[in-house]
């Protein structure tokens, strides 16, 4: 009986790839990973976001804004007024000294909503109540992550590298820890991308299915099916319509999302080899995914609203009770009339907000990471406490090279998952160059962090190679991605102080301020 010669190190599987191929020999061992690893990775995402979450007790940046609107709405359902000096009144306990009359709020109520049902459920005087709804909102995207990467990729090991990135980023976190929307937003945006791969996934075979039994029956025809049983694309619409619900910036996730579904549509009825397949997808298919998608979205985003509407004393809520529109929309009911004209100003406000703000930075500046925001700074005798919505660097700027390499890799590859991602980040990113006068911050970039995590995770798995690289490739590839998972997470725990508000020695907190701008 002869043996086979032994291996030489070259030629042995890469050690990670040994322990993988254990696991995946064992059923139950596998269940268990495919458990185990989003299960860790979200209660340390939680661990980092709820621990010590009501400090500081400080009404903190914008928080002025939410924490009170938020409050009033729950109470009155609407925002009201509060008189001069209300923070101060609303921290010494004084949670009720709003007035009866509305208040010019600039975002719908959605996000809202949430943070006044945490306020609700652990009392308004609770600095932990204000943020308890965000903090579960920035841990479940650390989770949705996860899934969205495991429905890219199919790969545990791809996802938990993705969501791990998440999980400790200095900009998730401290979004996760102060009463703001961004962090509410980036959750629907990210659950709305998740269902449309569902959908995306579901649709194709459906279609390739239709496509193959025709083409057995009576041969390859010019036209496709049109399929109007899509329930992960009406899902789709109703996370996106709450994602507008939240911030108005869903509005262009939803358009650019709509716009991707109608592209992967026509390039799968082409492979499907349906003739006129271009022009089947966007006039025939085309209609019934808008169809399925925007009319939710509408819905959901209407149903935000449903408190101001049943209320008598929202902004605006009797503007046109007067003056109520003539002619062909006369047919609108008064209150859709009035919800009109308070949107009117809403966005009237939007496009002409110019006023300064130290921390405010344009969107041309933030790949560079030119100016972060200061949420809170305090110097005491003990030292300085600090809450910096700073990312982690390298992961942001690791984030903006894994874009670059993404357009490229696209460009030559026509890859699908990779136009999936850069869709959310142009989505995401490009509508705010079109205001470059608008007084905005580097924190609304919370929404892109999902998507860079994945373009990063993307990149690294580049780096190791495919599965028919050569094992000694792959073995230093997986070395260097490990060696810069271990330097990011070492990066976070150094700025894990200054994005939670720890003390620490004011010669410590220096260290972080690593460009001038960053003070």
């Amino acid at each position: 009986m002869t043996t086979a010669p032994p291996l030489l190190p070259r030629q042995r599987p890469a050690p990670f790839d040994r322990w993988r191929e254990r696991i995946a020999a064992d059923p139950r061992r596998n269940r268990l990973y495919a458990w185990a690893v989003p299960a860790a990775i979200t209660l340390i995402a939680g661990l980092l976001r709820f621990w010590n979450l009501g400090h500081p007790r400080a009404i903190v940046f914008d928080e002025t804004y939410y924490i009170k609107d938020s409050w009033s709405q729950w109470v009155l359902g609407f925002p009201a007024q509060w008189p001069e000096g209300a923070d101060e009144l609303f921290l010494g306990g004084d949670t009720g000294a709003f007035e009866t009359s509305g208040s010019f709020v600039v975002h719908p109520p959605l996000g809202r909503f949430f943070i006044g049902a945490g306020m609700a459920l652990f009392g308004p005087d609770s600095s932990a109540g204000w943020r308890f709804a965000v903090a579960v909102f920035g841990t479940a995207t650390v989770l949705l992550v996860y899934l969205v990467a495991r429905t890219l990729t199919r790969s545990i090991v791809f996802a938990g590298v993705a969501s791990g990135l998440l999980a400790i980023d200095g900009l998730s976190i401290v979004l996760s820890r102060i009463a703001l929307l961004d962090g509410i937003l980036t959750f629907f945006v990210l659950l709305g991308f998740w269902f449309l791969l569902l959908d995306r996934r579901r649709h194709i075979e459906r279609l390739a299915a239709l496509a193959a039994a025709r083409t057995a029956d009576r041969g390859t025809g010019a036209w496709g099916p049109v399929l109007w049983n899509r329930p992960w694309l009406i899902a789709a619409g109703a996370a996106l319509g709450a994602a507008t619900a939240v911030k108005w910036s869903g509005l262009y996730v939803l358009a650019a999302f709509g716009i991707w579904v109608v592209v992967t549509d026509a390039l799968a009825r082409r492979r499907a080899g349906v003739g006129i397949w271009p022009a089947d997808a966007a006039f025939r298919q085309g209609p019934v995914a808008f169809l399925l998608l925007v009319p939710i979205a509408a819905l959901v985003y209407l149903a935000s609203w449903t408190s101001w509407l049943v209320s008598d004393g929202g902004w605006e809520r009797h503007a046109l009770d007067d003056t109520p529109a003539q002619g062909f929309w006369s047919w609108v009911p008064l209150p859709l009339q009035n919800l009109w004209k308070y949107h009117q100003s809403i966005y009237n406000f939007h496009v002409g907000l110019t006023t300064p703000h130290s921390y405010q930075s344009p969107a041309w500046q933030w790949p560079f990471l030119t100016r972060p925001t200061s949420m809170y700074w305090h110097q005491g005798d003990a030292g300085v406490e600090a809450v910096s919505s700073i990312p982690n660097p390298l992961i942001w700027w690791a984030g903006v090279a894994a874009v670059v390499f993404l357009l490229v890799r696209f460009a030559l590859t026509l890859q699908w998952r990779y136009a999936a991602v850069l869709t959310g980040i142009l989505a995401l990113y490009v509508p705010w160059l079109l205001y470059p006068e608008r007084t905005i911050f580097q924190f609304y970039t919370v929404a892109l962090m999902p998507f860079l995590v994945l373009a990063v995770t993307f990149a690294l798995r580049e780096i190791v190679g495919g599965a028919d690289a050569a094992p000694a490739r792959r073995a230093a590839g997986q070395s260097s991605v490990i060696v810069f998972l271990v330097v990011v997470t070492l990066v976070s725990a150094f700025w894990y102080p200054v994005w939670t508000g720890i003390t620490v020695p004011y010669d410590f907190w220096r260290l972080h301020n690593w460009l001038p701008t960053w003070i």
